[in-house]
């Protein structure tokens, strides 16, 4: 099946690229030239200044007065990875020979909220499979647990044909995606499939159509359709577990999830992280890559800051619990989905 949202990012990207009609700077490969090329490459393509509520110029010159020419390259590089951090974003990132910045402070200054010794021990009792990146099991309380580390881990139609199959006559399922970095926008589409019966609107993405900060295009919708005919589907309802470590990708599909019937999100707001990345390149080598298009979820609602539980499902983990083997967010979702509750 085509992700349509990746298919349309060779165009989106092809436009930003072509979008500005401006005379193109040239820098010197000097610390002066790159600093300046960072800071007008971010400032002509980067598009979440208005939600980071960052003034690009006072960065600018809080940070010029940084640089001189007799710096080095690790200093020139720990000056320019500072001013990106201004803009708290973990799809940020500055690389070079010797490092990569990333900002984490996204996910460091909150809790963890996830142990996976936690549930692999006291919940399956160590008793699970694995499949195509996803590790799954049956719960005492007859609900399906799935856990999904990374949405990079391929996801076969297969897999999950078997994975659905096996937890087939559970009354409810779990998709723990807490500490769930992100990774390929397909894998988001193949697991979402399971889920909806008919095309469905997922959300919407638009594109820098010049320099200025609000220059943006209208947003464009994407969809996405069910598994073809054949394929195992899941029509029960669905908890999906997040928190402060579900970004990028993993964000992206709570934001979708979460406007499924019969599914309900439990734990923290997300990491966020909804921009789709974009890559550039300084005089001296340096690769720049940011956030360059924003997607929205299919109400038209920003997704860069996180994406909050459903009403009523607010959890914190209890650290003080875990050491009793009780893993409070799991067990939330455990109860909602076999005391009756309707989830629509």
């Amino acid at each position: 099946m085509i992700n349509r949202l990746a298919a349309l990012f060779p165009v989106i990207l092809l436009i930003l690229s072509l979008s500005s009609c401006h005379k193109v700077e040239e820098w010197d490969d000097s610390p002066r030239g790159n600093f300046e090329a960072l800071w007008t490459i971010m400032d002509e393509h980067y598009c979440f200044f208005a939600e980071k509520d960052v003034d690009w110029n006072e960065v600018h010159n809080r940070y010029s007065a940084k640089v001189s020419d007799d710096m080095t390259a690790k200093e020139l590089f720990f000056v320019c990875a500072d001013m990106l951090n201004e803009l708290r974003d973990g799809h940020t990132n500055l690389s070079s020979s010797f490092n990569t910045s990333y900002y984490r402070a996204w996910w460091s200054d909150y809790p963890d909220n996830y142990s996976s010794r936690l549930v692999e021990q006291y919940y399956l009792n160590f008793n699970y499979l694995s499949s195509g990146g996803i590790d799954y099991g049956i719960l005492p309380q007859n609900v399906g647990y799935v856990r999904y580390d990374s949405f990079s881990s391929p996801i076969g139609e297969g897999n999950l044909d078997q994975i659905l199959m096996y937890l087939n006559t559970c009354t409810g399922l779990v998709i723990d995606i807490r500490n769930n970095g992100g990774g390929s926008m397909t894998n988001v589409e193949t697991l979402v499939a399971r889920f909806i019966t008919g095309r469905t609107l997922a959300g919407y993405i638009s594109h820098k159509t010049g320099p200025g900060h609000d220059d943006f295009s209208a947003p464009r919708a994407y969809y996405y359709d069910p598994a073809e005919k054949g394929r195992i589907m899941w029509g029960k309802p669905v908890v999906v577990l997040a928190g402060r470590g579900t970004f990028s990708a993993a964000n992206n599909f709570v934001s979708i999830m979460q406007y499924i019937p019969g599914c309900r999100v439990v734990g923290a707001t997300t990491g966020g992280g909804s921009g789709m990345p974009f890559n550039s390149e300084l005089p001296n080598g340096w690769g720049v890559r940011f956030s360059a298009c924003p997607v929205l979820d299919a109400k038209g609602l920003p997704t860069e800051a996180g994406i909050d539980p459903s009403p009523g499902c607010a959890v914190d983990f209890d650290p003080h619990a875990a050491v009793d083997g009780i893993d409070t967010v799991l067990d939330f979702a455990i109860t909602l989905l076999t005391s009756g509750t309707d989830i629509q």
